[in-house]
């Protein structure tokens, strides 16, 4: 089996949590973000983060969130981890994993070249990175768009802190990305939706199976 971890994002119900667990992925993503068709408050999100197994790590995503919008989800919601999915500075990642003690995941968009120079300075801060597509200028939202970049640019890459891949994943890609890339974690949401924002179990156990299911082939 290839050592992958897997990471399902916006998930909604408790079902979707059930679904994840079953799946056997490693992360279960809440986003916490008006925007997004899979936008949870706090008090829903506790609902689902406590339907989670015992060692399916629970991670919040926020963009550019205050701390007053940090306070209330850490203090309702049983997390493992902070997703920052904004345009926080290393200054802003450091500060938030002081003040609350949890691993932070600093999310950085990708489209060329130019924009892979930011996430060594971030590695610094950060206790692990995801690298997403890079939205358009006008999109609504920073990630979920289902956009996908030239995984080509990250491809025998190594950096400070382990690394995740997402944009555009789905079960009939997911093993290219890997091959062509040599990540170890790779994270979905849209990718395993049946509609905007509605999780489909079937499509995250093949997500899942298509990740970390028989050994993919690597870049050496």
């Amino acid at each position: 089996m290839a050592d992958i971890r897997v990471k399902i994002c916006g998930l909604r119900t408790e079902a979707d949590m059930q679904a994840v667990a079953a799946s056997g992925a490693h992360y279960a993503g809440l986003v916490f973000f008006p925007k997004s068709p899979r936008h949870l408050t706090p008090a829903q999100a506790r609902v689902v983060a406590l339907a989670a197994p015992p060692g399916l790590a629970k991670v919040a995503l926020v963009v550019d969130a205050d701390d007053a919008t940090l306070d209330a989800i850490v203090e309702t919601v049983p997390l493992d981890m902070l997703q920052l999915h904004g345009h926080e500075t290393p200054e802003r990642v450091a500060g938030i994993r002081d003040r609350y003690g949890l691993p932070v995941m600093k999310a950085m968009g990708v489209a060329d070249e130019g924009d892979l120079a930011g996430l060594l300075e971030m590695s610094l801060v950060a206790d692990q990175l995801l690298i997403d597509a890079k939205p358009p200028k006008d999109a609504a939202l920073p990630g979920g768009n289902g956009l996908s970049f030239d995984w080509r640019l990250v491809g025998r890459r190594r950096w400070l802190k382990p690394w995740m891949l997402a944009g555009g994943l789905t079960p009939e890609n997911v093993a290219d990305a890997i091959r062509l890339t040599n990540v170890r974690q790779v994270d979905v949401s849209s990718g395993v939706e049946a509609s905007r924002g509605v999780k489909d179990a079937g499509k995250i156990a093949a997500f899942v199976q298509a990740a970390t299911g028989p050994a993919i082939p690597r870049l050496r």
